[in-house]
Parts: structure tokens; C-alpha cells; sequence
């Protein structure tokens, strides 16, 4: 399984770190005056933005360079990104390199997972899944660790370059395993892959309902709760402890009922977290940080499995527009709660609010999408 935990490397770099290492440098950002609340916010739009350019380039650019220099790429531009943040532009500045982090993040979200399921035995693909989407959460984790730190020890440039370097020792080690799978499917090909819409509407659904927690978590436990940072970074790790328990079980869950099966119980669990980040008494988001987590990355797992299940070869086809859809709705509902966050004072239950909305939307579709 040395090829799922180098995948899974990529994923920690790429979303765990490219993507989600700023949600505990959000309220820092503010409070450093290198943005207000509402250009905080659009970062993180900007970072959808580019998460979606890099899901849409990512079959193309593995089909033209292979796999894993493909992967290479998106390693080297992560990095790139992160050292560029370290020196305090200007909104304008800090909204390219934070696009292009996601990029790359979009990259190897697009290669990896079905890049392992195209080199694994049918049999161990749902643990094999489970432990590739794992790497989101791991990132999480490491960034809920060290990004304290790093603001301790130097402020937000060495915090942004202290980043750039976890991923470089991220990618040394874990490029010897890079796997290699057979060519993608062609164009085609893919105009013969099913449908999947109940799947790919749950999905893209969900991805909308966890855009508040996977941009505005830290700043709610800090500003909005009146937490110390140390307390929203432990927030913030709940987060992705619980996306590593999620996607290990999603993937082992759904190996053995069915990914469509099984994501009606973690669109459930996704509706309980963003109703509990509206409840204003900070025990309630300790447990919406790990309940959010284990849902809204978990269900990456499940939805993989599920991508199999329906398109069974071209399960990749299907998995990059799961992608590309989630990319749109998190891009467009990013932009949209930043503009709502700013206009609305900083009001972090709006924003919640509008997520926990579409969660129910993503559990109803989930629910009536499940094989009879």
C-alpha cells in the first residue's frame, strides 16, 4: 500500500496544507491588519477559484506529462505559493498565490485517488480510497499543530514559509511511491460513462454546505466565540482528526455496503456539525470541528467508492466531475459568503446558516439517491 500513503502525501500537501492550513491563519490575517474580515473571506473564495482550475486541468495535464510528474507539478507549485504569501502585498497579491494554491491543491485532488484505484486489487480499493482522501485530514492535523507555532515563533511570514517547507519534506519522501496507472480514458470514452446525477448533486451539495466550516471555523471560534488562537488551531485539528476518521471509514464502510449507500449517514452527520457551529456555547463547536471533519472531507471517500461502483474503469471520469462540480459550488458560494460575511458585519451565523441550509439539501438528495 506504499502507493495509497504516497497519494495520500499529495492530498495532505494539496488540500490538507495548499487548501486548509489558511483556515487557522484567517483570524491571524485579520489581526496582523493584512486584510479586513471580508478580504479574509475572499481569499478563501480565491482558493476554491483555483481549486476548480486545477480539477479541470488535471486530467490533461497527467495525460500529457504522466501521472507523476503531474503530481511533481502540483507539489512544486503548492510550495511556490506558500513562500510567495509570506510577504504581505496586498489583497491583490494574496488572492493570485492563494488561487494557484488551489491549483495545485485541484491538481492532485484530480490524480491521486483515481490514480490508486487504477494500480490497487479490487479488493483493497475501498481501504485504499480511504487512506488517499485520509491525507486531507492529515494535513489538517499537521497544519492545526505547527501553523501555532509558527505564528509564535516569527509571525505570519515564517508561519507561510514554515508551510512551504512541510510540503517540500512532504514530496521527498513521498514521490518515490508516486504511482503510475494506465491512460486516463479519452474524450471518447468519457461521453460513455454514466451519468451518476443523484451522486454528483449530493456531492456538490455537500461541497457548498462545508464551505463556512472550511473558511470562517477558526475565525468563529476566535472572534465569534472569543476563543484564544491556540484554542481555534485545537478546533481546527478536531477538523481534521475527524476527516481521517471519516475518510478511513468511508472507505472501508463503503467497501463493504456500497459508497451510495453510505452517504446518506455522512450527510447526516455534516447537517448535525453546521447545526451545532449556530449553537453559541463553545462546547458545541469542540464537537462540530471533528463532526464536520469526518462528513464533509469523509464523504470524499464514500463518493470515490461510489464513482467505482456506477462508472467501474472510468470511475476517473466521474471522479474528476465530482471534482469540477465541487470546485463550482464551493467557488461560487465562496465568493458569495464573503460578499454576505462583509455586508452583514462579520455575522458568522449567516454564513453558518447558509451552509447548514444546503447540508439538508446534500442529505435529502443523498438519501433518495440510494440503490433500493
Amino acid at each position: 500500500m506504499r502507493v495509497a500513503f504516497a497519494a495520500a502525501g499529495a492530498i495532505a500537501s494539496g488540500v490538507g496544507l495548499a487548501r486548509f492550513a489558511y483556515v487557522p491563519l484567517f483570524p491571524a490575517m485579520v489581526a496582523a491588519g493584512w486584510v479586513d474580515g471580508g478580504g479574509a473571506g475572499l481569499l478563501g473564495a480565491g482558493n476554491f477559484a483555483g481549486y476548480l482550475l486545477g480539477v479541470l486541468a488535471g486530467g490533461r495535464v497527467g495525460a500529457r506529462l504522466g501521472v507523476p510528474r503531474a503530481l511533481d507539478l502540483g507539489m512544486g507549485l503548492a510550495i511556490l505559493a506558500f513562500a510567495a504569501c509570506a510577504w504581505p502585498g496586498g489583497l491583490g497579491w494574496l488572492l493570485s498565490w492563494r488561487a494557484l494554491a488551489g491549483a495545485a491543491g485541484g491538481i492532485l485532488m484530480a490524480l491521486a485517488g483515481p490514480a490508486v484505484q487504477a494500480t490497487v486489487p479490487v479488493e483493497r480499493r475501498g481501504l485504499a480510497g480511504g487512506i488517499v482522501m485520509g491525507g486531507a485530514g492529515m494535513g489538517i492535523v499537521l497544519a492545526g499543530l505547527i501553523v501555532p507555532l509558527l505564528l509564535a515563533g516569527g509571525g505570519l511570514p515564517v508561519a507561510w514559509l514554515g508551510l512551504a517547507v512541510a510540503v517540500g519534506l512532504v514530496w521527498v519522501v513521498a514521490r518515490r511511491a508516486w504511482p503510475d496507472p494506465p491512460a486516463l480514458p479519452g474524450e471518447a470514452t468519457a461521453r460513455t460513462v454514466p451519468a451518476a446525477t443523484a451522486l454528483l448533486s449530493a456531492y456538490t451539495l455537500s461541497a457548498a454546505g462545508m464551505v463556512p466550516p472550511m473558511v470562517y471555523l477558526a475565525d468563529l471560534a476566535v472572534r465569534g466565540r472569543g476563543l484564544p488562537i491556540e484554542a481555534a488551531a485545537a478546533v481546527w485539528m478536531g477538523f481534521g482528526a475527524g476527516a481521517l476518521a471519516g475518510t478511513l471509514t468511508g472507505g472501508r464502510v463503503a467497501g463493504r455496503i456500497g459508497g451510495r449507500r453510505a452517504l446518506p449517514a455522512w450527510m447526516a452527520v455534516q447537517v448535525l456539525a453546521l447545526a451545532l457551529c449556530l449553537v453559541p456555547w463553545w462546547p458545541a463547536l469542540a464537537l462540530a470541528g471533528p463532526l464536520g471533519g469526518f462528513a464533509g472531507i469523509g464523504a470524499t471517500a464514500v463518493t470515490l467508492a461510489a464513482a467505482r461502483e456506477i462508472a467501474g474503469a472510468q470511475a476517473s471520469v466521474v471522479w474528476v466531475r465530482a471534482t469540477a462540480l465541487y470546485g463550482v459550488a464551493q467557488v461560487g458560494l465562496g465568493f458569495a459568503l464573503a460578499a454576505l460575511f462583509a455586508a452583514t458585519g462579520d455575522s458568522h451565523a449567516a454564513v453558518f446558516g447558509v451552509g447548514l441550509a444546503l447540508s439538508l439539501g446534500a442529505l435529502a438528495v443523498a438519501w433518495h439517491g440510494r440503490p433500493g
